[in-house]
């Protein structure tokens, strides 16, 4: 029975079937999720579009939708739930640990802590299995406000000094709130899932160390890592990406192929190019300076010194000083490791005069640039601090951007396919007109060159995104984003418009009516830099890449010692025709050769024997198609030549 007071709602889930349900009004969130019928997971409601805390009152007749444990939104919850599961069990195991933050993060969640002794694999299961009964026990999960005096009072109670200076830079005034579960409480913000039972299938990955809030100055914590996913079955599938990952990791290729090294004596953030590597990285550099020379780009060496009077002028010192190398004072000027290339690119087309004829002047560069990354930030070949670009600047009039960017994607598009890389999206990033700091203050300027970006884009039938805040400061951009094999979304290729620096430089050309103008640049880049695409393809590929930018193209083997003569002088008709070919001619067995070439990723292997020998023949085996059989040499070697011209690999 209802009466005047009651509120009729109804609840909507991700499948978009409903229930009508009756509550009182001033009902909580929380009352309405214990409502739910037979069978409805949610974690949380969205109330008018917005995810409400479990007290959160209802006062009235709302869009209200469940929050399904599957979803973005029910799974940060979940996962920040988790975390604060975790404390608890922490708690009860060791009783005088340190709490410091725990919050969820993009696939899971993580707690720092201060514990006397470092955690070992043993010890995370003994907390997995105290989290598991937490979850089981299905506490309600609570929000209460709490006073300064009270929340100060129990950590020190507790001894926890890292929750008691979180506490002393909370302002004055501001509300404190804790989440009580069972017998423990945290001090958090929110937002959290209705009670423990909602968690799902949770997991514990590993520890790290981690400095109290960044500084290295500071203790170091145990971070403990962990993640949760709505049903055992999401979380097994999670688990076993995460056991994929790990073997695809370009830091552990890299490794285990020989293609890079780091050295502390050398510097951290600056990779060694090993053999192995050095030859796909000038693959990759021949492959691309033939190609876009081919397409009316000059190629240039510029310094990797720049002046600091060049970066002001550009204002590149008043956006990036923090990420470069400390200024050098000498001979009265003071020099720094150039970050970018586009001022030195800058002086290159100011070096002479330009008539309205000779655009547009296409100007490139393998440039190396050096960027001061914080050590924490370092990773392998995706983040150092020596690193060389696939640069371009393409100085043009104002009526031929339009053409100039389509070529630029078609350059993209085509260099993409040659690659094998087959996933990618487009994104126009924009200013964020709110950001003054930023972004060049010319509201006429950006309106101008966001509206041709779009046109282009759109003209090519190009479906894209826009992005607000995600543009260079002198202009807007087109990205090409790409998910990588660890599902981390990155730019790879970049197109962007600029009629800021061409003012900065005072870059003109003389127009037809004999009148100097301004030109516009294009600042793009095709496949980044040398070090992140590198990093890119040994994920995207899990080290076995495309036959023509594999390192070894052939690895030829003889049955034995008797053959290596005949072996090397197959190497040296492959590399007659251009095909990179060395021989194994260790004293191993053949089956051992054979798998090692397997796990090198090799392509192709060519065994010799008394028969090839006397036939002028080689016996093939491919990767990921085994033994393919005997063959004229002649005819194995021209068919390998020409899958590195067509930058294809075929099936035999």
């Amino acid at each position: 029975m209802t009466n005047s007071t009651d509120i009729r709602l109804i609840v909507t889930s991700g499948l978009d079937a409903h229930t009508e349900l009756v509550v009182p009004q001033g009902e909580t969130v929380g009352g309405v999720l214990g409502r739910l019928p037979h069978g409805v997971q949610a974690v949380a409601l969205r109330v008018d579009g917005v995810v409400r805390e479990v007290g959160c009152t209802i006062d009235g007749n709302a869009d209200i939708a469940y929050v399904m444990p599957d979803e973005p939104d029910g799974l940060a919850l979940m996962r920040h739930s988790a975390a604060h599961v975790l404390a608890q069990a922490l708690v009860r195991i060791y009783g005088d640990v340190q709490l410091g933050i725990g919050p969820a993060i993009e696939e899971g969640f993580y707690y720092d802590v201060l514990l006397a002794e470092p955690l070992s694999s043993d010890a995370l299961a003994s907390i997995e299995e105290e989290m598991q009964r937490i979850i089981a026990e299905d506490v309600p999960i609570r929000r209460r406000v709490v006073s300064r005096e009270e929340i100060v009072a129990h950590y020190e109670a507790r001894g926890d000094a890292l929750k008691l200076e979180l506490i002393a830079g909370i302002p004055e005034g501001v509300e404190l709130t804790v989440y009580e579960q069972g017998e423990f409480f945290d001090l958090c913000r929110g937002q959290h899932v209705a009670c423990t039972g909602r968690i799902g299938a949770i997991k514990l990955l590993h520890t790290a160390g981690a400095y109290w809030r960044g500084d290295s100055k500071r203790p170091m914590l145990q971070r403990i890592y962990g993640t949760a996913f709505a049903t055992p079955q999401a979380l097994a599938d999670h688990v076993a990406w995460l056991e994929e990952a790990k073997q695809r990791d370009h830091r552990k290729l890299g490794r285990e192929l020989k293609w890079f090294t780091f050295a502390g004596e050398v510097g951290q953030g600056l990779p060694i190019w090993l053999p192995r590597g050095a030859t796909v990285r000038r693959t990759m550099e021949r492959y691309i300076v033939d190609k876009e020379q081919s397409l009316g780009y000059e190629h240039v060496y510029t310094p990797v010194l720049g002046s600091v009077a060049l970066y002001q002028q550009s204002g590149h010192w008043d956006h990036y000083a923090d990420n470069m190398f400390p200024k050098m004072d000498m001979d009265n000027e003071s020099l720094v490791l150039r970050p970018m290339n586009c001022p030195h690119h800058m002086m290159v087309y100011k070096s002479d005069l330009r008539s309205y004829r000779d655009l547009p002047v296409r100007i490139a560069e393998l440039g190396t640039m050096h960027r001061y990354e914080y050590s924490g930030a370092l990773t392998g070949l995706h983040r150092v601090r020596a690193m060389t670009l696939n640069d371009a600047h393409i100085f043009c009039r104002p009526d031929q951007i339009k053409d100039e960017c389509a070529r630029v994607i078609s350059l993209i598009q085509e260099v993409y396919a040659d690659f094998g890389i087959d996933a990618y999206r487009f994104r126009l990033s924009y200013r964020d007109p709110a950001n003054t700091e930023k972004y060049y203050p010319d509201d006429a300027m950006w309106d101008t060159s966001q509206a041709m970006l779009r046109e282009v884009v759109e003209q090519l039938g190009l479906e894209y995104e826009e992005a607000i805040g995600e543009a260079a400061f002198y202009g807007p951009k087109l990205d090409v984003q790409i998910m990588t094999a660890l599902r981390k979304e990155e730019t790879l290729s970049t197109v962007q418009l600029d009629f800021l620096l061409p003012q900065k430089f005072d870059l003109t050309y003389v127009d037809a009516d004999g009148v100097k103008r301004r030109p516009v640049v294009i600042h793009r880049g095709v496949i980044s830099t040398m070090e992140r695409m590198t990093a890119f393809l040994l994920e995207h590929f899990a080290g076995a890449l495309p036959t023509w930018l594999s390192p070894v193209h052939v690895r030829v083997i003889p049955v034995s010692d008797a053959f290596i003569d005949d072996a090397q002088r197959v190497v040296d008709v492959c590399t007659a025709q251009h095909v990179r070919a060395e021989a194994d001619v260790r004293n191993e067995k053949l089956g051992y050769k054979i798998r090692h070439a397997q796990q090198e990723r090799i392509p192709y292997q060519f065994v010799i024997g008394a028969r090839e020998r006397d036939n002028a023949a080689v016996s093939v085996r491919k990767r990921g198609q085994g033994e393919i059989g005997s063959m004229p040499m002649a005819d194995a070697i021209a068919r390998i030549a020409d899958e590195i011209a067509r930058k294809r690999d075929g099936s035999w």
